[in-house]
């Protein structure tokens, strides 16, 4: 049903070659890889054996027998071959060119290895199952199989689109992610904002040290245990145990400096201070924990001067001001426009995501 495509044989080294197009290397060179359907440099047109429609098999190396569909023009450069259809005298579609790949793939992928390669003289016999009808291969199912696949792919696509977007809103407590005009407004007045320094113990009170619960100690259950590091945000553990808990909507600074919101009541090692900030509205102490965090975690604090509740009381912080005291309010506003910017920016991505995939689909 195929054969293989003789080319002319390029003596460039793949180390000597672009990974991307240059004025004078334009045509895509398929090697041994994976990445990027084995089309991994490129070459200079003159003299290059120009392929286009055909499938590609890898011949060497930890990728030995990996297929691919080549629907745009290449060149074959080293380690790997093309091959075309020949059972009929009719041109076959993209589809069923993919079908085909498939079949092919499934039946030689993982069969062969560095001491066995997928070189055509070994795999040319090997038998591919493929539909029929009537006795002879049915091309029209292949056809809409294939059409069936991308269509749902593009569904999936925007249904986790809607998913993503309505998971993103109920987070944040919006129903949809415009700008409002007093967002809008806190946006472009930013640059012009009056700022002023504040102490935290001032503005919140003292700030509360954990206390020690050794890993062994630990009980396993729901409430999130705060412990020093990035990693999971510093939770290290879930526990039941009987330690203080602190309240949801405050500020956790760890040993380094490093700041931290947290919406959910949780508990603390003696390496973590809080900071009571739950008396603010959401989004205002969300940007405050931004403002401690600038403020701490600038390499002052490490292993051998660890932060700890007394310093947190000791940071000054800065804030935008009106009248003098602190613009929670522009705070709140500032935030909740940075929440709905990146929803934004999420949407778009998946709105090109499936634009790129209808093309796709489109141009086979």
């Amino acid at each position: 049903m195929f054969e293989k495509i003789s080319v002319n044989s390029l003596k460039y080294k793949t180390s000597e070659l672009p990974n991307i197009p240059t004025n004078e290397c334009v045509l895509p060179a398929l090697t041994a890889g994976i990445q990027n359907q084995g089309l991994n440099n490129y070459v200079p047109r003159d003299n290059a054996t120009i392929l286009k429609n055909v499938i590609s098999i890898s011949a060497n190396g930890a990728n030995t027998g990996a297929t691919f569909y080549q629907s745009k023009e290449f060149t074959v450069l080293q380690d790997a071959y093309a091959i075309k259809w020949i059972y009929t005298d009719e041109k076959l579609s993209d589809n069923s060119y993919i079908f085909l790949t498939s079949s092919i793939h499934k039946t030689i992928y993982g069969n062969y290895e560095w001491t066995n390669k997928a070189g055509w003289e070994r795999i040319k016999n090997d038998k591919i199952k493929l539909p029929t009808k009537n006795g002879k291969i049915d091309f029209d199912f292949m056809e809409s199989f294939i059409a069936e696949l991308e269509a749902e792919r593009v569904a999936e696509l925007e249904a986790e689109r809607v998913a993503e977007l309505s998971a993103y809103l109920k987070v944040s407590g919006y129903d949809n992610y415009e700008l409002s005009d007093e967002e809008l407004d806190a946006l472009q007045k930013f640059e012009m904002l009056e700022w002023s320094s504040f102490n935290l113990k001032d503005l919140f009170g003292q700030s509360t040290r954990g206390k020690r619960l050794k890993g062994a100690d630990r009980i396993s259950g729901t409430l999130p245990f705060v412990t020093a590091g990035e990693a999971d945000e510093g939770i290290s553990a879930y526990i039941s145990n009987d330690v203080e808990v602190f309240e949801k909507n405050t500020t956790t600074i760890d040993m380094f400096g490093s700041a931290k919101y947290r919406n959910y009541k949780y508990g603390a090692d003696d390496h973590i201070a809080v900071v009571h900030t739950e008396k603010l509205p959401k989004y205002a102490s969300i940007f405050v924990t931004t403002a401690i965090h600038k403020s701490s975690h600038n390499g002052q604090f490490n292993y051998g001067k660890n932060f700890y509740a007394k310093d947190a009381d000791e940071l000054f912080i800065q804030l935008p001001v009106k009248n003098g005291t602190p613009d929670f309010e522009t705070m709140e506003l500032l935030i909740s426009s940075v929440h709905k910017l990146v929803i934004k920016d999420v949407v778009l991505y998946s709105d090109k995501k499936i634009a790129a995939t209808k093309k796709i689909v489109s141009d086979n």
